[in-house]
């Protein structure tokens, strides 16, 4: 997807860009040169929509599920059982639920891997696992539905200190 080389190898590249789109996504906004930013808004855009396209190609099923019991302080319950030659042993106790889940259409899963390649499993400040590709399909798709195109802005803010370098911010409009 990428056409500028931005100084760099193609892998260290790809690297660069993916990092950079991730963080767009997960923060709504990035600070970078401007060649950079042109390059992450082209390839968010086609992620957007792509998400766009497929926000609602899925159905929901019930399944079961088997899961710990557990307490109130969260801990799993041990049930003491006995084995056929009489010895004692402790076993989690089990209950069975039915849980409703999302099945993606063909399609859908298919954008949705190509969301993958770009974007990779990050972390907030509390150590939570963050998937932005979920936050593509259940924030940014709805939020733009209406709209074709032009989802993110680019404004230039000048020559960086250091090296001269155009820098600009990149932000979803």
């Amino acid at each position: 997807m990428p056409n500028r080389k931005l100084g760099r190898a193609s892998d260290q590249r790809t690297a660069i860009l993916r990092n950079m789109t991730t963080a767009f996504v997960i923060n709504g906004k990035v600070e970078t040169t401007v060649a950079r930013a042109k390059e992450i808004a082209a390839i968010t855009e086609k992620l957007v929509s792509m998400a766009i396209k497929e926000k609602d190609n899925y159905t929901t099923k019930e399944v079961t599920v088997s899961a710990a019991k557990l307490d109130a302080k969260g801990n799993k319950v041990l049930v003491t059982k006995e084995s056929k030659n009489g010895k004692k042993y402790e076993v989690v106790d089990r209950e069975i639920k039915t849980k409703t889940v999302q099945v993606d259409a063909p399609s859908r899963l298919a954008a949705r891997k190509e969301i993958m390649y770009w974007l990779h499993k990050s972390h907030d400040s509390e150590g939570n696992t963050i998937n932005p590709v979920n936050k593509v399909f259940d924030e940014i798709a709805p939020k733009y539905a209406g709209k074709q195109g032009g989802y993110t802005r680019i404004i230039r803010l000048g020559a960086r200190r250091g090296d001269g370098s155009e820098m600009a911010i990149l932000e979803f409009v």
